[in-house]
């Protein structure tokens, strides 16, 4: 059948569109499967791999190492989007594949922290870096291979299959989660059950292989070789020549940044927000994530299809400024309806800390080992962060020993200038047993109470947040192949798409809880998020072209 690219043939190919969305729909559902089966394990993986440093410093880690994937992928799109743009779509994320499914294979096999120590966490986020690289190399050769079969007007569908492949990899990672996790229980999972979603992986990693190695060539491509018209060198092209790089920097602040902090935010944030900050158990959390996004998925569909009617650009910025306006009333609602125990005890008795500030560390050790008691109010915090509590801060006159307010009760912390050594440990252990006390008095719950959980409630909010990853990201795939030309499409899409993905987004719930950690308010993270989409939004409302008539022939 003849392949049109704008409303022209060009070429011919033995193979169908369907085809071709399908390979390459089903190819990148299994890398983002690799991907986020960590994001999903993230508390089991803190325990397996970060067992030699405290909690909560624990999950940072865990958090970041999560995050480190997303590091690297601005360099695999580098490397892998220069390969694309001089040897070919397909064969480049036949390699990005392999890459991405070996490593994930390997994770299932690792040594936990007891067993081998700190080379465990090192040989943990070295597979990640490869994951990460090639992860940068996958998303801009299927979007740009689909795109360059694609007719003019039907772009942003075709595109949008491609988009739905993010949360369809994220739902069937939880799917084996669940399953796994209903199958062996929740100790032996926690135990090894985590590995088996890793490793069966490798079957999933022959037969996408195998599908991809059906497809042919990009027409595009193949015409642009065949007329010598490809470019020797793409990365000077696209970023040391100031009219594509300055494209390139439009797209990531006006486009890519919103998109990749909301896709992150709605997503994973969410989830994390649910299991560390509202203590939803593990298994009711990846359920209602999975028919959160069930329900919503369609909403890639649709936005690709009405941003083939009425443009890409005012899709993309109506949902970063939806998500800047609602995202705290939304994560407020959410804790409401998934923990309201919880979240009527903070309302009736909240939590503050007072202290003198300079005697105060964020609950954050980058070494990992301090244990936070060599002051009255790191000791105060870290029983707290440790608990999950949200508090707010109250200032207090040097030389004062830190006291907890729990509605109107008041807890004085240990002085650790007064006691030393095994006393000093005794009489925080007993503290800690006063603070939970009065906590468990006004209300505070250990865990959210399952049958207290309204659950249509929280599906609800978590589809309208899944409904802003859609709007994003149903039509961003489009509008970044539209925006460059073919000789270097698939580099210059690929950066701005990593940068914004993979390090404002991907680094999102690290630096969100590190926040949280910092401050104490659970809900103070969201800052960042609402933060980037309201510049998206502006930056995109200024500089950001509308692409949806252009052709990619060119």
């Amino acid at each position: 059948m003849a392949t049109t690219v704008g409303d022209s043939p060009l070429g011919h190919t033995k193979q169908s569109q369907p085809l071709i969305i399908i390979a390459s729909s089903l190819g990148a559902v299994f890398e983002w499967y690799d991907f986020y089966l960590y994001g999903l394990l993230a508390t089991i993986i803190t325990a397996q791999f970060f067992s030699g440093v405290n909690e909560t410093t624990g999950f940072i880690f865990a958090l970041a190492a999560f995050a480190a994937g997303f590091a690297v992928r601005p360099f695999g799109a580098l490397v892998f989007g220069r390969i694309g743009d001089v040897v070919g779509r397909k064969n480049t994320f036949l390699v990005t594949m392999a890459i991405m499914g070996l490593s994930t294979f390997l994770v299932g096999l690792l040594p936990s922290y007891a067993s081998a120590g700190v080379a465990a966490p090192i040989m943990l986020v070295a597979l990640r870096l490869l994951q990460g690289l090639a992860l940068g190399g996958e998303y801009g050769g299927a979007a740009t291979y689909v795109a360059e079969h694609a007719p003019q007007k039907k772009r942003g569908l075709f595109t949008s299959f491609i988009q739905t492949t993010a949360s369809l990899g994220l739902f069937a990672a939880l799917l084996i989660v669940i399953g796994v996790r209903t199958a062996v229980g929740e100790a032996a999972f926690a135990s090894w059950g985590w590995r088996i979603p890793f490793i069966v992986s490798i079957a999933l990693l022959a037969v996408s292989l195998w599908i991809r190695m059906q497809l042919e060539e990009s027409p595009v491509f193949q015409k642009m070789k065949e007329e010598g018209k490809t470019s020797k060198a793409p990365l000077t092209e696209a970023f040391a020549k100031w009219g594509n790089l300055k494209i390139v920097l439009i797209a990531l602040f006006g486009a890519v940044v919103g998109q990749g902090v909301v896709f992150y935010t709605s997503q994973f944030y969410a989830l994390f927000f649910l299991e560390k900050n509202l203590r939803v158990d593990g298994p009711t959390t990846n359920i209602l994530i999975a028919l959160a996004l069930l329900i919503a998925t369609p909403g890639f569909i649709f936005f690709g299809w009405l941003s083939d009617r009425i443009g890409r650009k005012w899709i993309i910025l109506s949902g970063c400024a939806l998500a800047a306006l609602t995202y705290m009333p939304l994560f407020h609602a959410l804790s409401q309806a998934a923990n309201p125990a919880l979240y009527a005890a903070q309302a009736s008795s909240p939590v503050a800390v007072v202290a003198n500030p300079a005697e105060c560390s964020v609950q954050f050790d980058p070494v990992g080992k301090n244990k936070f008691d060599s002051s009255s109010c790191d000791i105060a915090k870290s029983y707290l962060a440790k608990a999950g509590i949200s508090y707010a801060n109250v200032v207090a006159p040097a030389g004062t020993v830190a006291q907890i307010k729990i509605g109107t009760a008041t807890i004085p912390v240990v002085d650790p200038a007064k006691v030393t050594g095994p006393a000093r440990a005794a009489a925080i252990k007993v503290f800690g047993g006063e603070v939970k006390a009065a906590l468990t008095k006004v209300g505070y719950p250990e865990k959210a109470n399952p049958a207290q959980i309204n659950k249509p409630l929280v599906v609800a909010i978590l589809v309208v947040l899944v409904l802003y990853v859609t709007m994003v990201y149903g039509p961003i795939a489009a509008l970044l192949v539209e925006l460059f030309p073919t000789r270097i499409r698939y580099t210059s899409m690929s950066l701005p798409y990593h940068i914004g993905n993979g390090w404002f987004g991907g680094f999102l719930p690290t630096i969100a809880f590190a926040m949280v950690a910092a401050t104490g308010d659970i809900y103070y993270g969201l800052w960042y998020p609402i933060l980037a989409c309201a510049v998206t939004a502006v930056v995109g409302l200024v500089f950001l072209p509308e692409t949806f008539r252009r052709s990619l022939d060119g």
